[in-house]
């Protein structure tokens, strides 16, 4: 088990990441299949080498300070994948909600689940859910891993619930519709950086509404390739930028 350590403003300093460093980072894991193609291995041997290099972003996360990572898992869409990736898929996610919750809950870290998780088997929900209520207290890094995750889907299901609580059209403002998404328990609900991997330059449906004013970063590193230094180099990408919220700003 790794404790993760707390880089001190020096090490940050050398890094290049000093300055306006984001507090919510979300990436669409992008690129294990192509990843293990260009070695001749199943995409299954690409996922395993993923989880792996999530495992270093989650790490790398918390030592430099970021409070919310949300990753892109598996989404409403990937259920249209041929059964025996999706069941391998499902096996990878048992493996690291068995094997990480351990480090995850003595780091701190607390864990969020974004997406329906009805339609997972019974033993993945229930580590899953004991991994939510484990961690629930944790006051570190915010870990939000999307599963079953599509927002158009979650936008529907915010709809049907207002509809269901009975408010009025006046009662309705972005504040309140924003409490009936996912990402309600997390504590920074927008991301100020969305990250890609593998060279695809599209949300593919993944924190629309979340999405309003984040800054994107898009790589051609796949994400088992995607090491701690290209993720540090993507957050100071961001911290290049001049965010103006629809505002001008002075000279």
């Amino acid at each position: 088990m790794k404790i993760y350590p707390k880089f001190t403003g020096a090490e940050l300093e050398k890094l290049g990441l000093t300055g306006n460093m984001p507090k919510h980072v979300a990436i669409i894991m992008d690129g294990n299949g192509r990843w293990a193609k260009a070695r001749h291995m199943p995409r299954s041997f690409g996922h395993r080498a993923g989880m792996e290099a999530l495992q270093e972003i989650v790490r790398s996360s918390h030592s430099i300070g970021i409070e919310v990572l949300t990753v892109y898992a598996f989404s409403t869409e990937n259920w249209r994948r041929p059964e025996s990736e999706i069941n391998a898929l499902f096996s990878l996610l048992v493996e690291y909600f068995y094997k990480e919750i351990d480090e995850l809950d003595a780091n701190n870290v607390k864990i969020h689940v974004l997406g329906d998780l009805s339609r997972f088997p019974a033993k993945l929900r229930e580590l899953m859910e004991t991994a939510i209520d484990r961690t629930a207290l944790n006051s570190g890094l915010n870990f939000a891993i999307a599963l079953n995750y599509g927002s158009r889907d979650e936008i529907v299901r915010a709809a049907r619930a207002i509809v269901q609580a009975n408010l009025t059209p006046d009662d309705i403002t972005e504040g309140i519709f924003s409490e009936y998404l996912y990402t309600n328990s997390i504590s920074v609900p927008d991301p100020d950086l969305i990250i890609r991997t593998a060279g695809e330059q599209r949300l593919s449906n993944f924190l629309l509404w979340q999405a309003a004013y984040s800054e994107f970063v898009f790589t051609n590193t796949t994400f088992p390739d995607f090491t701690p230094e290209a993720y540090y180099e993507c957050i100071k990408e961001f911290m290049r930028r001049t965010r103006r919220f629809g505002k001008v700003l002075p000279n």
